[in-house]
């Protein structure tokens, strides 16, 4: 994982992406991560910036959505916004959580607040109980302070870090 410049962030800045960061480090089978706002751009990631050009570039194979953050914040917003659709339509209240188990991997989002979702993609030998735990305990430390002032410096933060890899 390639850790996120934290330089210039506020203190709630910081902590969610020590939060992010230690998520990925501590549980087995995490393979990336993303924060997607209600209407779908991305806040955090756990791979920021990297596409699929960049791992060639260093002889990675892609190991995410098509190894790309951006890619998997598209994936867990259309999820979100398929399983938000389904819920009204069926009258069954708020959407808490979704699991999809493939072949060879598992893709898991969770509401935080105000319709923002963390996705995780998880390798096919994960224990998908302790991920989600997991993602309970960041939902839990992450949803009180993602407030709309965080929301905005930290979609900043990505937009100057990407224009700054991009030189």
């Amino acid at each position: 994982m390639t850790a996120p410049s934290t330089y210039g962030l506020s203190s709630e800045a910081r902590n969610l992406h020590w939060l992010l960061t230690n998520l990925v480090e501590e549980v087995p089978g995490i393979q990336s991560i993303a924060v997607v706002s209600s209407d779908g751009l991305m806040l955090l990631s756990s791979d920021p910036g990297r596409t699929r050009e960049a791992q060639a570039a260093h002889g990675e194979r892609p190991h995410g959505p098509r190894g790309s953050a951006a890619d998997l914040a598209t994936i867990v917003s259309g999820i979100g916004s398929l399983t938000i659709g389904a819920a009204r339509l069926m009258k069954f209240g708020g959407v808490k959580h979704t699991m999809v188990a493939m072949d060879e991997g598992s893709l898991f989002v969770m509401s935080i607040s105000d319709g923002s979702l963390l996705g995780v993609h998880g390798s096919a030998d994960c224990d998908m109980s302790v991920v989600a735990y997991h993602m309970a305990l960041f939902v839990g430390r992450a949803g009180h302070v993602l407030t709309p002032e965080l929301r905005s410096e930290l979609r900043k933060s990505l937009e100057s870090n990407a224009t700054g890899s991009a030189r």
